[in-house]
């Protein structure tokens, strides 16, 4: 120990001392320093290049009131550590939290040699004239290095981070580090950063180098060993000063800004385990899983398709004709054939002259009925508001104009694909780039314990999951085309079933459909690339179309001449992602926003009743109001008359309580994922409807065919599995990202998937089926 005068240069005629001693480990230094004495610790300790070894600096300041701080410097060979105490931590609003004990871990300066003995200093000093007292203790930190499947528990605080080191062994490439706690609060971060110094490790810094996350419970980071030149790395845990970024309460707003907070207890236990990730082979495994599930739907269907052209009618045919059989010949039940009537909306077996076309059929009109005038055939009027409606009576319209108005849903679509696929590739792709750049993962929620990269992918099985919708989206595009064109080669032959049998047939809506189920895949993998509430809308944008499409569909087959036209359309989905993006910006916690949604939801429902009800046949304009009391006037109050369609009432009767319910529902609970709120009201609409056609075949003397039987029954399986993994919600974006990474769980399928993949393979093979379903039905 020696003493050095020094001269103040601070102020004329004082000196300092300046008072050096040798330290020793694990012992306590319990000392007092005022601007007038420095006091400086020398330490010495042996760094071996095969082992290393944790030094922590642990300092205690018991006196209060002094106006100013001590001063710590630490003097290494290739670093410099400094801090002060109290240490004040800043949080939200400019509060300031004091820390009067501190434990800081020095970091490791790499060395050459077997093994050296290297110096460092600890400085200790202050400004203030007032004498104060501190406790000083150095000591080595055991299990410094983590071990691969060991779990290590330690206690960490904001004055006092800890951080370990972790050497990737040899045949390993990719380890993932868990941090986990019993605890939610204090919110905590984890940090992955390289081997040098300075370590950030404190609540101002943690976030300047490497890859971090907030975390309450448990938290995840995959470490790839091609990142890190030395094949090692630092795993840093760092305790918040305030809770509020892991969604937890924030302390009162104080008055005074420049008043001191107390923190309180903020220490917390955690766990911390370093694992071995998945090698390659699984990434080719998982690879060719997917590929095979949905090849095998290839094979099957060129099965089919082989099978088909043994038979003299197509499987188009047997989908079509309702009659239970294809004919061999026009002649094979005399002159007649079954055909299909729309009573009440829906149709029932009657029999129509094979010989007459569509357009000429008179099957439906009875003499009795009407006076023979000759409008009787062209007024959409008098045709449509007939209680007993027939094929004649709703496709009347030439076939070709009709194809060329379908089609246009296809290319409408397709244009739409193109403008909004483009910039979406361009924002996930920016997204990913932030990520990989500033290392900030709570921009994206991932599952992280089932999150595996692939070059700059941070979760590519979240993405190559969604290859089924494109596989099968596009098989389902070449089923339609195969049989648009045999239906198109039988007209050119005249072919009497193609002329006559069944429903008139526009493959429009279903190429449309197909594509909507390519671009679902894409869109919902962009969304995976970085999932987060600002572009969840990519997720959903084309299952309220496929919805849309889907009951349109419906409604055409039955009703080709008075269904919307593709602009109308479109122009009503446009509405609905308009409503989703509004919901998902304002709707959280929004009174005002849930009610005029409700009031608009519940009009909407209203007015296509109407539309529905009468067949299109009423006009929306300034008489509307005087002619629905006209309405209840005659039928309800002068004389008491049930509806002249009571299957169409019992639909439309149906769907309105069921979209009422679905909108008080949101009035009352005002759910925070008003995106999945929504498409919750597309896909009730979409199923009642459904229900409610096959009803109505099955009520009318329709058989179903075992083919289509067989589809049912399949995709309502497959649709009840596929449901099940989505609700397991391995994340969400509601909350924030550190309570988010409490629902992340393991992968559950070849070590690759995780329950949302699985969800993305049942429902793209689910909505495959629904598409065949529809095309026979």
């Amino acid at each position: 120990e020696f003493l050095l005068v020094l001269p103040n240069s601070g102020v004329v005629g004082e000196t300092k001392n300046v008072v050096q001693k040798d330290a020793e480990f694990d012992v306590t230094y319990n000392d007092t320093v005022t601007s007038e004495n420095q006091t400086i610790y020398a330490f010495n300790h042996t760094v071996s290049r095969n082992k290393t070894e944790g030094v922590r600096v642990s300092v205690d300041v018991s006196s209060q009131g002094s106006e100013s701080p001590i001063l710590f410097v630490v003097r290494q060979k290739q670093a410099v550590l400094s801090f002060q105490v109290p240490l004040i931590l800043r949080g939200l609003y400019q509060r300031k939290y004091p820390y009067n004990h501190l434990g800081r871990t020095l970091c490791q300066p790499p060395t050459r040699a077997a093994s050296e003995t290297q110096y460092f200093f600890v400085d200790v000093s202050t400004l203030s004239s007032q004498g104060t007292n501190y406790q000083l203790r150095v000591s080595r930190v055991e299990s410094f290095t983590l071990q691969t499947d060991k779990k290590f528990s330690f206690t960490a605080s904001p004055s006092q981070p800890q951080y370990f080191k972790y050497d990737f062994p040899d045949g390993v490439d990719t380890v993932i580090v868990k941090v986990s706690s019993d605890t939610n609060f204090p919110c905590s971060v984890m940090s992955i950063q390289d081997i040098q110094c300075p370590v950030y490790d404190l609540d101002n810094n943690v976030a300047f180098i490497g890859m971090y996350q907030t975390m309450t419970k448990k938290g995840a980071i995959t470490v790839q060993r091609k990142d890190f030149p030395s094949y090692s790395f630092y795993v840093v845990v760092v305790v918040k000063t305030e809770d509020e970024a892991c969604g937890g309460p924030l302390p009162y707003y104080p008055l005074r800004p420049d008043e001191l907070t107390d923190a309180g207890n903020r220490s917390k236990v955690l766990d911390v385990v370093v694992s071995p990730a998945i090698n390659s082979e699984v990434y080719v495994m998982g690879m060719l899983f997917c590929l095979g599930i949905f090849l095998s739907f290839y094979l099957l269907t060129l099965l089919v398709a082989c099978l088909e052209n043994k038979r003299e009618y197509g499987f188009l045919y047997i989908c079509s004709c309702f009659s239970g059989k294809t004919p061999a010949s026009p002649y094979e039940y005399g002159s007649f054939g079954k055909f299909l009537c729309l009573v009440q909306g829906w149709w029932l077996p009657v029999l129509y002259s094979v010989g007459r076309s569509r357009q000429e059929s008179l099957s439906s009109v009875e003499e009795d009925d009407y006076d023979t005038l000759d409008d009787i055939d062209s007024d959409k009027n008098i045709v449509r508001t007939k209680k007993f409606l027939c094929v004649s009576d709703l496709a009347r319209k030439d076939k070709r104009i009709l194809s060329k108005k379908y089609q246009i849903y296809f290319w409408n679509i397709a244009t739409i694909a193109v403008f909004y696929a483009l910039p979406v590739i361009q924002l996930v792709i920016t997204y990913q780039t932030v990520v990989n750049v500033t290392g900030n993962q709570d921009i994206c929620y991932y599952n992280f314990l089932c999150a595996h990269p692939l070059g700059a992918l941070s979760a590519f099985n979240n993405i190559l999951s969604n290859l089924g919708y494109v596989m099968l989206g596009l098989l389902f595009l070449l089923i339609v085309l195969k049989r648009d064109i045999v239906h198109n080669r039988a007209l050119v032959r005249n072919d009497v079933n193609a002329l006559e049998c069944g429903i008139p047939k526009h493959f429009g809506l279903f190429y449309a459909m197909g594509t909507a189920l390519m671009m679902e895949g894409l869109l919902s993998a962009c969304y995976h690339v970085c999932p987060n509430y600002t572009n969840f809308q990519f997720d959903t944008s084309f299952m309220y179309m496929i919805a849309g499409l889907c009951m349109l569909k419906l409604y055409q087959k039955r009703h080709p001449d008075i269904n919307a036209s593709a602009y109308t359309a479109y122009a009503c989905l446009a509405a609905v992602i308009f409503f989703s993006v509004l919901g998902v910006v304002f709707g959280k916690g929004n009174m005002v926003f849930w009610i005029v949604f409700s009031v608009i939801h519940i009009l909407a429902t209203l007015l296509l009743s109407t539309q529905l009800y009468y067949m299109g046949r009423w006009r929306l304009d300034s008489g509307v109001l005087r002619r629905i009391v006209y309405v209840i006037y005659t039928d309800c109050i002068r004389q008491c008359s049930g509806p002249m369609y009571i299957d169409r009432m019992v639909l439309l009767v149906m769907g309105n309580i069921v979209n009422w319910s679905l909108a008080a529902y949101g009035l009352i609970k005002t759910p925070n994922d008003f995106a999945s709120y929504l498409l919750a009201i597309a896909i009730c609409n979409l199923l009642l409807y459904f229900a409610f056609y096959i009803i109505m075949k099955l009520r009318s003397g329709e058989r179903i065919q075992c083919l289509a039987l067989v589809c049912i029954l399949f995709t309502a399986v497959v649709w009840g599995f596929a449901l099940y993994f989505f609700f397991q919600g391995l994340s969400t974006w509601q909350k924030t990202p550190a309570e988010s990474r409490e629902h992340n769980r393991d992968c559950i399928l070849l070590s690759f998937f995780d329950d949302h993949d699985i969800w993305h393979f049942l429902s793209s093979i689910a909505m495959f089926g629904s598409f065949l379903v529809w095309t026979c039905s």
